[in-house]
C-alpha cells in the first residue's frame, strides 16, 4: 500500500488517531510521511494538529508545514501558539507567509509582531493592498470594520442584468462567500444589494433599481463583532454590507466570519467559567499556565474562608448537636446548583442581548418564583429524609426551611450578579460563577445554622 492509500484510510478515523500517527512519526523521525500527511491536510486541520502537540514536536511539525500555506495555517492558530511560532521564524519567512493571507487576517496578525518586522511586512507590500490594510488598521480590534473583507464588488443601479452579468464573467475568479453584488451610486453611497439569485433568473434587459433589495441589512464599521455575530444568526444571513457614518461602501462580511466570532465566544465563554482565558493553549508552558491560573484559586480561596468564617461562629450549635455537620453541605450544595442554572441562563440571556433593564425586573420575579416552586418542592424532599435518618422533627424542619431561604437566594444572585458585574464592564461568565458560590454557600450556611442557633439551643 502507497502512502497515499495509507492518507486516506486514516481520514474516517478520529483526530486523536490523526495526532497518534504523526507524534509516532516525529518521535521516529520518519518526517516523509508525515509531510505526505500534511499535504493531504486543510490549513485549520493543520493548524489544530500543532495546537494538540506540545511545543518541542510543535516546532519540529512546523517545519515540515508546506512554504505555500504557512501563512494561511498561522491564521487559524491560537494567538499563544501563533506568537510562540512566530518566535521561531526568521524575518524573511515571516514577510513571506504573509503573502498569502487575506487583509482582514493579515491585519489581525499584524498587531502580534514586532515593530520591524510589521514594518518589513509593510514594504513588501503592493500599494492596493497596503491602502487597505492601512484602512483596516484604522479601525478598532473586535469591530466590523477590522473584520470586513475589502474584497467587495459593486454596480450601479441604472445598469441591466445582462450588464451585471457580463461584469461579472470578466472578474473572475469571483470573491469566496459571494451571494451578492453590492448596489451604490457613483460617489459610493450605499444603495442596496443584488442577490446572485436574482441577478440569474430575470430577464437580461431588467435594470438593478428593479430588483435590488433597498431594504438589506447593513452595519456600520464601528459595530462590534459580537453584534455582528447576532445580527448574522438572527437573520440567517451569508453577507452583510459594512458602511461607514455616510453610508459609503467600505467592505462586507461574511457567514464564515461570523461562524468564527461564534465559536471563539463559545470558547472564550467555557474557559473565562473556569477562570481561564482564551488565548490559553492545552500544551502552554507550565509557568505561565500556573500564574493564570493562581489569580482565580487564590480568589476562591478567599471565598472559601467567608464561607468558613461563618461556619466558625456557630461552633457552639456544631459541638452540641453533630447532624448540623453532617446536613450542612447538603443546603449550601443545592443552593450552588439552583442559582448555577439562572446564572447561565441570565448571561446566556446578557450575551444575545435580550436581557434590558425593561425586562429584568420580569426575570427576576420569574426566577424567584421557579426557586420557590423549587425550595417548597426540595425542601418538604430533604424535610422527610433528615427526619428519616435523624428522628428529629427540629433539625427537619429547620433544614427545609433553609433550603427555601437558599434558594430563593440563589435565583435572585443568579440573575442580579452577571447583571451587575455587565454594568460594571467585568465579564460574568469569567467572574460570576466565583460570586455566586460565595453568596450561596454564605446564605445556606448562615440561615441553616442560624436557624438551629435559634430554635434549637
Amino acid at each position: 500500500m502507497n502512502q497515499s492509500q495509507e492518507v486516506d484510510a486514516i481520514e474516517p478515523q478520529s483526530e486523536i488517531s490523526l495526532v497518534d500517527i504523526v507524534i509516532g512519526h516525529l518521535h521516529a523521525e520518519e518526517y516523509d510521511p508525515v509531510s505526505q500527511i500534511l499535504e493531504t491536510l486543510h490549513a485549520a486541520e493543520i493548524a489544530a494538529l500543532l495546537e494538540s502537540l506540545p511545543q518541542q514536536l510543535r516546532d519540529q511539525l512546523w517545519e515540515l508545514v508546506p512554504a505555500g500555506i504557512e501563512g494561511d495555517v498561522l491564521t487559524y492558530l491560537a494567538d499563544e501558539v501563533r506568537s510562540h511560532i512566530v518566535k521561531t521564524m526568521d524575518h524573511d519567512e515571516v514577510v513571506a507567509a504573509t503573502e498569502t493571507m487575506d487583509t482582514e487576517d493579515l491585519a489581525e496578525f499584524m498587531d502580534e509582531l514586532p515593530t520591524h518586522i510589521s514594518e518589513a511586512v509593510l514594504d513588501s507590500l503592493g500599494d492596493d493592498r497596503r491602502q487597505r490594510l492601512e484602512a483596516a488598521l484604522a479601525f478598532e480590534d473586535g469591530t466590523a470594520g477590522r473584520l470586513m473583507s475589502t474584497d467587495v464588488i459593486s454596480v450601479r443601479k441604472d445598469v441591466s442584468i445582462a450588464v451585471v452579468l457580463r461584469y461579472l464573467r470578466m472578474l473572475k475568479p469571483l470573491p469566496p462567500h459571494m451571494d451578492a453584488v453590492m448596489v451604490t451610486d457613483e460617489n459610493g453611497v450605499y444603495l442596496g444589494k443584488l442577490t446572485l439569485a436574482d441577478a440569474l433568473s430575470e430577464h437580461p434587459s431588467t435594470l438593478v433599481s428593479e430588483v435590488m433589495d433597498e431594504m438589506a441589512d447593513v452595519v456600520l464599521a464601528s459595530t462590534s463583532e459580537h453584534d455582528v455575530s447576532v445580527l448574522f444568526d438572527r437573520r440567517d444571513l451569508i453577507s452583510v454590507a459594512v458602511v461607514d457614518e455616510n453610508n459609503q461602501l467600505l467592505g462586507r462580511i461574511t457567514v464564515d466570519d461570523a461562524v468564527d466570532i461564534i465559536m471563539a465566544e463559545a470558547d472564550k465563554a467555557l474557559l473565562a467559567s473556569a477562570g481561564l482565558k482564551e488565548d490559553e493553549g492545552l500544551f502552554a508552558p507550565v509557568l505561565l499556565s500556573a500564574r493564570r491560573r493562581a489569580i482565580w484559586l487564590g480568589i476562591n480561596l478567599v471565598t472559601v474562608f467567608m464561607a468558613a468564617w461563618v461556619i466558625g461562629q456557630f461552633e457552639e450549635a456544631l459541638d452540641k448537636i453533630v447532624a448540623l455537620a453532617v446536613l450542612m453541605p447538603v443546603v449550601a450544595s443545592m443552593g450552588g446548583i439552583a442559582g448555577s442554572q439562572t446564572l447561565t441562563l441570565t448571561i446566556r440571556g446578557l450575551a444575545l442581548g435580550q436581557v434590558s433593564g425593561s425586562n429584568l425586573r420580569w426575570l427576576g420575579n420569574k426566577e424567584l418564583a421557579v426557586g420557590l416552586l423549587n425550595g417548597m418542592a426540595w425542601a418538604v424532599v430533604v424535610s422527610i429524609v433528615t427526619y428519616a435518618w435523624f428522628a428529629d422533627m427540629g433539625i427537619s424542619l429547620i433544614i427545609g426551611v433553609a433550603m427555601l431561604i437558599n434558594l430563593l437566594a440563589a435565583a435572585f444572585s443568579g440573575v442580579m450578579i452577571p447583571v451587575i458585574l455587565d454594568r460594571m464592564k467585568i465579564d460574568p461568565a469569567l467572574s460570576g460563577a466565583v460570586v455566586l458560590t460565595t453568596v450561596t454557600d454564605v446564605i445556606g450556611f448562615l440561615s441553616f445554622l442560624g436557624l438551629a442557633t435559634i430554635f434549637l439551643l
